[in-house]
């Protein structure tokens, strides 16, 4: 699933209906969940912070557009904070599985309507923006609200979307798409503000001051200061000192953490603050962390640790947490903190439920959960088993040759695992969602057109889940078969269940691929996915008997 995080800014922090109002949009949109509201009286600006699908987000973002477009007038508008509109930026952020290009294009497919549809101006901005001079958002909204009349007169600021004439009441909005921006501040065993500057200067990417011998500031040949750049790009920070905390932090703005990941940052400050006798004592994250971004930490520190970073995704985040003391001032809630942790969360799902519980469930008269599920979840038991013996393997004394071969199945079973987990949910989507196509009115002769392309579209997700897990089924049989070949012997027999289950997650998703054809009635399609069912079914048998043979082999020798 492809999710991404939305970040609209509305002109209103003091009126608590009007923000209600905006917000019950976002909540009453299926497939978008709401995270953070902030309001701020003094710059009477509310900054909203939303999840999900990018059509469930963008649905979302223009219905709060609208909203705000019917509720807040921009002509009496006042406060410390920039602004241009009663929707002022309105930023898309890439996080599980979608891409920058993924937010630009739903950036601008939601300028387009907004533009066309409620008749607001819309720039675009950042990574979504038409030409390079609108790269800043400064730029872009440069003499704010009150100089937009005059501006829109000018053909070098014709909107991207919308008319070219001035909106008294709402203004205009930048639209845009920019990466995540991660608040984290990290703590210093000192009360003192200065030092924690001085490390602060030392880490971001604006630097420090350059000073001459004497200690006086250096100026170039036009008389301006001249600034010595810091060790990241991507990092804004300052040092400050936290009375509730009774000790001084370093407080960064990552825009980039890709570029400039927080295990790296963290570690630089540690370097930087033991050079002025300090101490590192541990970090806070203000807001929401990427789940990518605390994954490549817990990597890190398990790198340095001389461990396998195949291990489950609870231990790489545990490990992170630890590592960047993240517990030290307030507990660390995974399902709270990681974006996509709180996404899902929200979202419920069988694979979150007990053992017993699923297995009551799916012993039900209801036809959801099924078989396909259950396909979905052995494909899982079995990408976990290879895992495991791949880890077993990699900490043996004597095979430390296989350590190489073993890390990369050790990791691929387990991103394999977690597909799988998911994907024993999205079956039972898929089955909800054809009974939902089949429930749509059929009054009309368009009504009938409509509900008909719905069976269809419907009936081809369901026949394409199965056809997916069938096809990493194969994957998940050619990992049991490397570590029943290469692995620790002691634990064959693990390998040989291994094998056993993705057969069985093939076996089952071949069925459910078979029994959802018929109902398609593109014939193309259906024959396309039929001869694929065939080829990955033969593929994952063959596979699966390699895997008996292998361990029979070492059981019996």
């Amino acid at each position: 699933m492809k999710l991404i995080e939305c970040v609209p800014n509305f002109s209103d922090g003091r009126n608590p209906d009007v923000i209600d109002a905006i917000t019950a949009e976002i909540r009453n949109t299926e497939g978008a969940l709401l995270l953070d509201v902030d309001p701020g009286a003094a710059t009477n600006r509310t900054v909203v912070t939303m999840i999900g699908t990018p059509d469930a987000v963008e649905e979302a973002a223009f219905r709060a557009i609208r909203k705000a477009s019917e509720l807040i007038d921009m002509s009496g508008h006042t406060g410390e904070h920039p602004r241009m509109g009663a929707t002022d930026v309105c930023p898309f952020v890439p996080v599980q599985g979608a891409t920058m290009e993924d937010c630009v294009e739903v950036a601008r497919k939601l300028g387009k309507r907004v533009g066309e549809e409620l008749g607001i101006p819309v720039y675009l901005y950042e990574n979504a923006a038409s030409r390079p001079e609108r790269n800043s958002l400064a730029d872009v909204r440069q003499g704010e609200y009150e100089a937009l009349a005059v501006k829109l007169k000018k053909p070098e600021f014709k909107p991207d979307f919308g008319p070219a004439e001035f909106n008294a009441r709402s203004g205009a909005t930048a639209i845009g798409a920019r990466e995540f921006l991660i608040a984290y501040n990290i703590n210093l065993n000192t009360r003192d503000k200065g030092l924690a500057k001085k490390v602060a200067m030392e880490i971001r990417e604006k630097g420090k001051l350059k000073r001459d011998a004497e200690g006086k500031i250096v100026r170039d040949t036009e008389g301006k200061q001249v600034w010595v750049p810091g060790r990241f790009k991507n990092v804004r920070g300052v040092g400050w000192y936290i009375e509730e905390f009774g000790r001084a932090q370093l407080s960064f703005n990552l825009t980039n953490y890709k570029v400039s990941p927080v295990h790296d940052v963290f570690d630089a400050c540690r370097e930087e603050a033991a050079r002025l006798g300090l101490r590192v004592t541990g970090s806070e994250l203000v807001g929401l962390i990427p789940l990518d971004a605390i994954l490549a930490a817990g990597d890190h520190y398990l790198k340095l640790q001389g461990r396998t970073t195949g291990v489950a995704v609870k231990e790489r985040i545990h490990t992170a947490v630890l590592s960047l003391g993240l517990n030290e001032l307030s507990p660390f809630d995974p399902d709270e903190k990681i974006v996509e942790f709180k996404y899902r969360g929200a979202a419920g799902g069988l694979k979150k439920m007990p053992l017993t519980e699923f297995a009551d469930e799916l012993a039900s008269d209801s036809p959801a959960p099924g078989g396909g599920s259950v396909a979905a979840l052995c494909g899982s038991l079995s990408a976990g088993l290879s895992a495991m013996v791949a880890g077993l393997t990699w900490s043996k004394k004597g095979m430390e040759a296989a350590r190489p071969a073993m890390q990369e199945l050790g990791c691929r079973g387990q991103n394999l695992k977690d597909w799988f987990m998911d994907a024993v949910d999205r079956d039972t989507d898929a089955f909800n969602q054809v009974l939902a196509a089949m429930r749509l009115p059929r009054s009309s002769d368009a009504d009938k057109a409509t509900r008909t392309a719905a069976i269809e579209a419907a009936n081809q997700f369901a026949t394409q889940v199965p056809l997916d897990v069938l096809e990493r089924s194969v994957i998940a049989a050619e990992l049991a078969l490397g570590v029943a070949r290469d692995g620790n012997p002691n634990s064959v027999s693990d390998a040989g269940v291994a094998g056993a289950c993705a057969l069985a997650a093939a076996e089952g998703a071949a069925m459910n691929v078979l029994i959802n054809v018929p109902a398609l009635t593109d014939r193309a399609v259906a024959e396309r996915m039929l001869a694929r069912q065939a080829e990955l079914l033969e593929q994952a048998q063959q596979t699966a008997a390699e895997v008996r043979r292998t361990v029979h082999a070492k059981l019996e020798g």
